[in-house]
């Protein structure tokens, strides 16, 4: 379209500067009242920068190439998480892998976010291939840049946009709240349970006479303390399976690489083994299966559960798992599931894990787990508080998806020029 411009970042910015990193080893560079951005900043923000985890003093700040940026810039990173946009919104200085966009008179600053936001795919064919992808300076200011010549066609694009944004951050803020709801429901359910008219227990201080001392503090009467290894099934080969190296055909072979974010699986995401029919029956997988993460690269990942869904086809597990059997006739293996996902047994799991070059866990570490185990009726009400919880949640992800989704289109149809947007049609969507 004729009223659209073809430029370049550097043809649509008055400067492109990149920032600096004070001498680590000098203390006195650091912790003062200067806000020092980090890639680790950019890669957790969303559209703007309002903290900064580092601080800079007045002397760091002089004894390095980081400079002050005392208004909004969109600040690009250029190293590890490459390609991210995001805009400044307080004071700050950036170190190296930092590049500061100052828009030109002829496009809006948050259009230019969008742009960058929208090209970001692509980016990665402009990178140097070291042994991480990186841009440089040279090659951020000939990323490809169209816009509109008109700055109220701009504007409009960026209503409709910061919309949809501000629809998804709100989602994305109520996800993390029923996140901290469910954390403090599954507290009071392993602590006080649920009588057999939906209510909590009164916790112990307000009815010490329903409760027994345990090795994980009070538990209510009729409950036992039990071990995760007394959880499971005692026929089934619980613990590591090492498959054929031949990898490519036949039976599903569960990875981490399969795993959901809510720590079910994927079986599209899994790859194929050939398995023989003995190892098969020693270690197929089953639906209430439990796959622990055996070896990962850090504490926080190690040890973390998966509980596994109807599969509808044989499958096996990697060697970097553990697969735990659950007897069911003793613990559900969702309630199972929940509890060694809980604070206390991620403790447990990391304050025992094995730290060389990759962290691990066995039997040993895992097996004399503390696990609370109620009366089944009870689990099964405890399940569903559990339920309804993961339902409020399964809902506000489904909204979410569908306004990222809805976003995605957008950007295509209007920071191409394909769709434009009228005045009247951005104040609605705005209001």
């Amino acid at each position: 379209m004729n009223d659209w411009v073809d430029s370049t970042v550097g043809g649509v910015t008055e400067y492109q500067r990149a920032g600096g990193t004070p001498l680590a080893t000098v203390p006195h560079f650091y912790g003062g009242d200067i806000s020092f951005v980090t890639i680790e900043d950019i890669t957790r923000s969303g559209r703007y920068l309002d903290r900064t985890d580092r601080t800079l003093s007045a002397t760091g700040l002089r004894g390095s190439a980081a400079w002050l940026l005392k208004d909004e810039h969109v600040l690009y990173s250029m190293y590890a998480t490459v390609g991210k946009p995001i805009i400044n919104r307080i004071s700050c200085a950036t170190n190296q892998a930092i590049i500061a966009l100052k828009p030109a008179a002829n496009i809006d600053l948050k259009f230019l976010y969008y742009q960058l936001l929208f090209v970001r795919p692509d980016v990665y064919k402009y990178t140097a291939q070291t042994t991480q992808s990186n841009l440089n300076a040279r090659v951020v200011r000939e990323i490809p840049i169209r816009y509109p010549r008109s700055r109220a066609d701009q504007a409009q694009i960026v209503k409709v946009l910061d919309c949809l944004d501000d629809a998804i951050e709100q989602t994305e803020a109520l996800i993390e709240k029923h996140q901290q709801i469910k954390a403090g429901l599954m507290h009071d359910l392993f602590t006080c349970g649920v009588l057999p008219g939906g209510l909590l227990r009164p916790p112990p201080s307000a009815a010490p006479g329903s409760y027994q001392s345990s090795v994980l503090g009070p538990l209510p009467r009729h409950w036992s303390a039990s071990t995760l290894r007394s959880c499971l099934s005692e026929g089934a080969s619980n613990g590591i399976y090492k498959p054929p190296h031949l990898i490519g055909r036949g039976t599903l072979l569960i990875g981490q690489t399969a795993l959901t974010e809510d720590r079910s699986v994927d079986p599209r995401l899994a790859r194929r083994a050939t398995v023989s029919s003995q190892d098969l029956r020693r270690f197929g997988l089953a639906a209430g299966d439990i796959l622990i993460a055996r070896v990962f690269a850090t504490v926080e990942g190690v040890g973390r559960p998966a509980l596994l869904p109807e599969l509808g086809e044989p499958a096996v597990f990697e060697s970097n798992m553990m697969r735990l059997r659950v007897n069911s006739s003793t613990i559900r293996p969702r309630l199972l599931f929940e509890w060694l996902k809980a604070d206390v047994s991620r403790r447990h799991i990391a304050g025992r894990a094995n730290a060389s070059n990759q962290v691990s866990v066995n039997q040993g570490v895992l097996y004399p787990l503390p696990v609370p185990v109620p009366p089944l009726d009870e689990q099964d009400r405890m399940l569903v508080r559990i339920d309804a919880a993961d339902a409020r949640r399964a809902a506000d992800l489904a909204t979410l998806s569908q306004l990222r989704a809805q976003k995605l289109g957008l950007m295509q149809d209007l920071l191409t020029g394909k769709v434009r947007v009228p005045e009247r049609t951005a104040a609605a969507v705005h209001a």
